[in-house]
């Protein structure tokens, strides 16, 4: 009995492992940290419903490179709420005779990719927070809606933050908010 080498029985790539194969970039920064961003986004999107999902090379602030490609898109809900908007939203609940805090629009976020074995530092973190702006941009070929999205970016939303997405050897994914300073402790 002779094997039949032209027939393999490897089971076929991941949509993921497709995705990574198939995306080229033009970015400066090494493949292993746009393979990050990409696996990122694609987690972000398929397990997590975000939306309008872009991997960004430089930065919106002046147009240098970024130290490593950052993502950003919309969440399915708001991530984070303001201590002091809590508060505001839960009066106004209370006034109209209603309980909860009511309808909470979703914001754009930074999502910065790492690996669980990197080190992260103050200063590493401080490099990427002086690159970004505190809203991502959500079009950045459309002058239009950036005035729109200006006149509609959340008065409480005064800090810099991202979602510290860390990525495991088994492709767990974690998601942590990493704010730019101090910010005031939320109220229960």
């Amino acid at each position: 009995m002779t094997a039949d080498t032209s027939t393999t029985n490897e089971p076929e790539p991941s949509a993921l492992q497709t995705l990574l194969t198939s995306t080229s970039s033009a970015s400066s920064h090494p493949q292993h940290l746009t393979n990050l961003a990409v696996q990122i986004a694609h987690n972000l999107e398929h397990q997590h419903l975000w939306t309008d999902l872009r991997i960004h090379n430089t930065s919106p602030i002046d147009s240098a490179p970024l130290t490593r490609p950052m993502v950003s898109g919309m969440p399915p809900q708001r991530l984070y709420i303001h201590p002091d908007e809590q508060i505001a939203l839960l009066q106004t609940q209370k006034a109209q005779g209603k309980t909860g805090l009511g309808e909470v629009k979703p914001e754009r976020e930074w999502v910065l990719p790492s690996h669980l074995r990197e080190k992260w530092t103050l200063r590493r973190f401080a490099e990427v927070f002086e690159k970004v702006g505190v809203m991502p941009p959500s079009n950045e070929d459309d002058d239009e809606d950036q005035e729109e999205e200006e006149q509609q970016t959340n008065k409480w939303r005064t800090k810099k933050r991202v979602v510290l997405a860390t990525v495991d050897d088994d492709s767990t994914i974690v998601y942590y908010i990493v704010h730019d300073g101090i910010v005031k402790p939320r109220q229960n």
